[in-house]
């Protein structure tokens, strides 16, 4: 998108004095949601043991806030159009932080779930309130970079943090701080939101009821499916089953969004090339992504055995990778078109996943995983600040509905990612393994091999397609 068309869409406008604090209040609230998608990983093992649970219980522990978060964005969106930014914004953080505190008490396994899942209900209503608020802050384009940069760089920065902290906190206190941590992050957050958020009316509307219902059980079924994919198999029942209702479910829900008055998603939100291509590209972005970290976290602790932490640590050249995307993005955002800024992005992904293909057993951390770990969070933080910033842009009473589409895109290209890339991952060290029985190691390194150049194959596909889609079209002669 030029300059000129990013300044037609957003006009300027009188600054709002207090919107740097209301960044810093909503990106941190931000960090506290991703943080807590991965937090739980390295705590699992110790939370297992000290409540008895079972290892299908235990994998609900992550899957569950997964459904709850995807399933409910586009709800969520639509909540946060509702009730107002503000009011949005203190619900999801008072929630969050109640059911922190309900997990870290947990006694059992019922009581851990019912808390995770409640983490991710009120993380669905946070997340478009937060992108609604910076985008109705920073109207100017220059503004506007810097501060869908920083929102970037805290979101895309969060996994590595949540891993990092994870295993800290299981080290030297308890898995139960992994829950209570949120605690005083959620407090923190929502002063500054009550400081800085100016309060704003709510839309009169009225939720679209069979939409939210179909959508919310059309996004579970597919985030179940592939979590089912994972571990039982494409060709199992339960993951055909989720899978075609998940299909059948988003389909009717697509139907129906055509023909109410007031959708929960509407048409033109997706219909937009700019924002459908935002859409595309950030789905394509979370599919290699996510793949990589999964690799990535199985090689530093399965085949050059670091301790937990130590993984953690090795992690932090990611986010300065992040960072350095989100600030040269953030630059060339308000000059170079946006389909040109994704498909690099995406081309710079799937350059870090091919190198994540050369990986080999005796290959060194500083110069086999660090180069990965900076192209990775490169291409993703260019992608990011792109699509969350261009996605809201010129949205209006939608402006909350089309951010939970960015992240809705995100939750089901991660799910998919893991899935299916762990699929292919899976059957190439089968193979390996058939003819080097003894080389497990080797065999778990062909197989992200394999894997990897997929990823990276698809990625540079995804590339084309959305340059194609978010492309301005060429006015005809007769225009």
């Amino acid at each position: 998108m030029s300059t000129q068309a990013m300044r037609t869409a957003a006009p300027e406008a009188t600054p709002d004095p207090r919107r740097w604090w209301a960044l810093a209040a909503v990106a941190t609230a931000q960090l506290m949601v991703g943080i807590d998608l991965t937090i739980m990983n390295i705590a699992l093992p110790s939370a297992q043991r000290d409540l008895g649970l079972s290892d299908p219980t235990r994998q609900w522990v992550v899957t569950v806030f997964a459904l709850c978060y995807g399933g409910l964005l586009l709800l969520g969106g639509r909540l946060s159009d509702v009730l107002g930014r503000r009011r949005a914004l203190l619900i999801g953080l008072s929630g969050f932080a109640l059911a922190s505190a309900l997990g870290g008490a947990a006694t059992g396994s019922a009581t851990l779930l019912t808390a995770r899942g409640l983490q991710g209900a009120f993380a669905a209503l946070l997340t478009p309130a937060v992108l609604a608020t910076l985008a109705a802050a920073f109207p100017v384009p220059g503004e506007r970079a810097r501060a869908f940069g920083i929102y970037g760089a805290a979101m895309g920065s969060s996994s590595g943090f949540g891993v990092l902290a994870g295993g800290v906190l299981t080290a030297y206190a308890s898995w139960r701080w992994c829950m209570f941590v949120n605690l005083p992050i959620a407090v923190a957050a929502a002063v500054g939101v009550r400081f800085a958020v100016r309060p704003g009316r709510g839309a009169q509307a009225r939720v679209d009821i069979l939409g939210a219902v179909l959508a919310t059980l059309g996004l579970m079924a597919l985030v179940f499916g592939f979590s089912r994919a994972e571990t039982d198999g494409w060709g199992a029942g339960v993951t055909i089953g989720a899978l075609a209702a998940g299909v059948v479910l988003l389909a009717a829900f697509a139907v129906t969004q055509g023909r109410v008055s007031r959708p929960l998603l509407p048409p033109r939100v997706v219909l937009d090339r700019r924002r459908a291509g935002c859409y595309l590209a950030v789905f394509a972005l979370a599919i290699g992504l996510f793949a990589a970290l999964f690799f990535l976290t199985f090689h530093l602790q399965n085949v050059l055995g670091y301790s937990p932490i130590r993984a953690g640590l090795a992690f932090l050249p990611l986010t300065a990778g992040l960072i350095a995307g989100v600030r040269i993005a953030g630059r060339l955002l308000p000059r170079v078109p946006v389909h040109a800024l994704l498909a690099s992005g995406l081309l710079i992904l799937a350059a870090g996943l091919g190198l994540l293909s050369r990986l080999s057993t005796g290959g060194g951390y500083l110069a086999h995983v660090l180069p990965v770990f900076l192209l990775v969070g490169l291409g993703a933080g260019w992608v990011l600040i792109t699509a969350n910033s261009t996605a809201t842009l010129g949205a209006g009473p939608d402006t909350a509905v089309a951010g939970a589409m960015v992240m809705t895109s995100q939750q089901i290209g991660a799910s998919l990612g893991t899935a299916l890339l762990a699929t292919i991952a899976g059957t190439a060290t089968a193979h390996y393994l058939h003819t080097h029985p003894a080389a497990t190691g080797a065999a778990a390194v062909h197989g992200f091999a394999d894997a990897s150049l997929a990823g990276a194959a698809f990625l540079c596909v995804a590339a084309v397609a959305v340059y194609l889609l978010s492309a301005p079209r060429k006015p005809t002669a007769s225009a």
